[in-house]
């Protein structure tokens, strides 16, 4: 079963050559319920950190010279839907401090990261977003108080293990301590409180390190899964697809995608680097006029999944990045956390239909490299 919680897998990875060339960061979106009005709204909060090695007095970016090269924290926030926005607050790696070993924390001022918690808060000026394209951010204010409870795990097995850590084998790898977690607290944009409860969270937490990108970039995940069927909300359900063109060392895997279903206590995987499941895998993902669309297929030895999923592009980030050697290639990273889903998980031997279920709160991501 994926369902393998390995916080050892949530260290700080940027050691050895990533230390120069590499990126490490931990991700959660949740969903908050405004104070006033209880309308539900989803946000996110990402600690990243790029380059150690290099690191200076100040935060260096990328995108000011040809030659130059980032190092950085980078507390990236934000929202989607009405508002949408990102917000970036930048600090000098040597003024934060990062327990690197199982269970991790990152402290930087009043920004704070671990296993259980976070809090901290981001305020970027109309000014300096205008001023400073480098920072790759809107402009607002986003401050939080969050604990976290991580419940089901997507471990992807052995091409995130101890040893293919060390040797960084992966341009880019996956983990998510938390295909299902719970977010408990409150978080305030531009002002207005969000409170955030564990049964409403419908939370997701992940992590990902390495030396680049990949392109296309593909990302599907929910634990807000309806039972078509029974018509019932499934409170033990959730899961998570991510890759796109994964490469090992300098041999790129084409179009290949990593998924796990858990849905009410039974676990369905889709993973490549399982061999011996003879897993399949196609998909497609597209830019329409008002939305973003994915539709994935995937089998293995027993079962086959079908996941037609959208996005409204008026709800949706394009989410900024700009890789360890200092070039920005995703421009047009469409990142969401309002979309749907249908999802079909059939037996492979007669085509049974097993599970059919919509997902909501669907938390989204599709994007290539500029031409």
């Amino acid at each position: 079963m994926f369902d393998k919680h390995d916080i050892k897998r949530n260290e700080y990875m940027l050691k050895g050559k990533f230390a120069k060339k590499g990126y490490d960061w931990w991700w959660h979106s949740f969903t908050a319920i405004d104070s006033e009005s209880k309308e539900e709204k989803p946000f996110y909060i990402e600690f990243f950190t790029c380059n150690p090695k290099l690191a200076k007095d100040e935060p260096s970016f990328g995108q000011i010279s040809e030659d130059a090269l980032p190092s950085y924290l980078m507390v990236n926030v934000g929202t989607w839907g009405d508002p949408k926005l990102q917000l970036h607050r930048f600090f000098s790696l040597k003024k934060v401090k990062i327990n690197g070993k199982a269970p991790f924390s990152i402290d930087a001022d009043d920004c704070y990261l671990d296993e259980q918690m976070t809090f901290g808060s981001v305020n970027v000026t109309k000014e300096d977003s205008i001023s400073h394209p480098e920072y790759m951010s809107d402009y607002g204010s986003i401050s939080w108080n969050l604990k976290i409870e991580k419940i089901i795990s997507f471990n992807v097995g052995y091409g995130a293990s101890s040893l293919f850590r060390k040797m960084k084998a992966f341009e880019m790898f996956w983990h998510a301590e938390g295909m299902k977690s719970l977010f408990e607290g409150e978080i305030i944009l531009n002002g207005k409180r969000y409170i955030v409860t564990k049964d409403t969270s419908y939370g997701y937490s992940d992590k990902n390190w390495g030396s680049n990108f990949t392109s296309p970039w593909v990302w599907l995940a929910s634990s807000y899964l309806i039972d078509n069927r029974k018509g019932e909300l499934l409170n033990n359900s959730c899961f998570d697809i991510g890759g796109g063109r994964p490469k090992i060392g300098p041999f790129a895997l084409n179009r290949k995608l990593l998924s796990a279903f858990y849905i009410e206590g039974n676990g369905y995987e889709f993973n490549f680097s399982k061999f011996w499941t003879h897993t399949k895998t196609t998909f497609d993902s597209k830019e329409l006029d008002d939305y973003i669309v994915w539709r994935v297929t995937q089998s293995n030895r027993k079962y086959i999944v079908e996941i037609e999923a959208k996005c409204k592009k008026s709800d949706m980030l394009f989410i900024n990045y700009e890789s360890p050697d200092g070039k920005k290639r995703h421009n047009r990273l469409w990142n969401g956390g309002n979309g749907t889903a249908s999802v079909k998980i059939y037996k492979k031997k007669n085509k049974e239909l097993i599970h059919d279920l919509t997902a909501f709160k669907l938390g989204c991501e599709y994007g290539e490299y500029d031409k």
